[in-house]
């Protein structure tokens, strides 16, 4: 009954579609906050250019769709370090930690916090500073729940906690991501056998959540009054609202004819190729189309390219994202204890960029 209550709910989803994307639309582009909740800190990922909104696993899901936390088998451990628009200074670290619970839930936590140096202190009266320097701090906390209710339907949320601030100047809010995978049971194996987990569908809700306001003593300064009595006066930072976003994908493993022991009736070498393709709605930016493909050698050695397109993104001048498009990546995976299925994992992707040179993103994954 689980299971045809959530076939329904992902119905009723997709029949309100149409509803919940007129809500972006090209005049509000530019007009939310806490933007760095649309950074993508992870690897695997952003080599796909996001695509992978049906076929993301294990730690990654806690950026891509939450749901796919639920493929995790025990125990997931993840560090990423991301040189953001090399040029600029600043750096992203990311940790992320999935662990099962039960038979089928999967418990979720992470942070993210950005880098971005020490930055000069200027005043109307010292311009060229000489006043010291002083730090931004942007952290995110996760915490999410995923389960795998049947064969076929994986679900999950995720809680995010949100700092950002100066040393005088503050705030801090909440969004919620919820997300769906649904396995069809579509296709074949390499050995022309039925596989479900072969086409898959997802859709993802993320950062949704009340609007932020900025506080502290940054926005009081100083004066004098006309009769000459001093006083302190204070801005009112006006609120804003999250960069909510709307995201379905598909994706398709094409398998590769394998090597096969015949006595053994088993397959010896494995390898395949999946393709992904995600439609992403934002709400206060132009709505975005990716497309990745992955290859997968015996699961241990993977490379992978992607696309991401929207408005505008090939113009130089009209463009309102650092993105270009392109994107690659690549990951290996080495056996720590082959009979656990434990490995440890380097991942690496690149994605281009506009008038900086790039980002980099490089993580290490444990898989017990």
């Amino acid at each position: 009954m689980k299971k045809y209550n959530l076939i329904a709910l992902v119905i009723g989803v997709l029949i309100s579609l149409p509803t919940i994307l007129i809500a972006g639309n090209e005049q509000r582009i530019g007009q939310s906050g806490a933007t760095e909740l649309q950074v993508n800190p992870w690897a695997i990922s952003s080599g796909l250019a996001g695509s992978n909104i049906a076929s993301v696993r294990g730690v990654e899901a806690m950026y891509q769709n939450i749901a796919g936390a639920a493929f995790t088998k025990s125990t997931e451990l993840s560090f990423t370090h991301t040189r953001w628009l090399v040029g600029t200074g600043i750096g992203i670290n990311n940790f992320g930690l999935t662990h099962k619970m039960g038979e089928s839930g999967v418990l979720i936590m992470g942070a993210t916090s950005f880098s971005f140096g020490d930055i000069m202190r200027t005043t109307v009266a010292n311009p060229d500073g000489g006043n010291g320097t002083f730090t931004i701090a942007y952290t995110t906390i996760n915490f999410g729940y995923a389960k795998e209710f049947s064969n076929s339907i994986y679900g999950g949320f995720n809680l995010k906690i949100l700092s950002e601030g100066i040393s005088d100047l503050s705030s801090s809010g909440v969004a919620l991501d919820a997300g769906i995978i649904y396995k069809t049971g579509m296709g074949k194996n390499q050995l022309g056998k039925k596989n479900r987990d072969n086409f898959r569908f997802g859709i993802t809700l993320k950062n949704v959540g009340p609007t932020m306001m900025f506080t502290g003593d940054g926005l009081s300064f100083r004066t004098v009054n006309a009769a000459g009595v001093p006083m302190t006066l204070e801005y009112r930072s006006q609120d804003f609202e999250m960069p909510t976003q709307l995201s379905m994908g598909i994706s398709y493993v094409l398998p590769i004819k394998p090597v096969v022991d015949t006595v053994a009736k088993k397959i010896t070498a494995d390898n395949n190729i999946e393709i992904s393709a995600a439609y992403i709605s934002n709400s206060f930016a132009y709505d975005q189309y990716s497309l990745g493909v992955e290859y997968s050698y015996k699961h241990l050695f993977q490379l992978r390219a992607g696309y991401l397109y929207e408005k505008d993104i090939t113009d130089a001048i009209a463009r309102t994202i650092a993105y270009t498009g392109p994107s690659l990546g690549a990951s290996v995976m080495v056996p720590v204890n082959k009979e656990k299925g434990s490995f440890m994992s380097i991942d690496y992707a690149y994605r281009t960029t506009a008038n900086f040179s790039g980002i980099h993103t490089i993580g290490v994954r444990i898989i017990l």
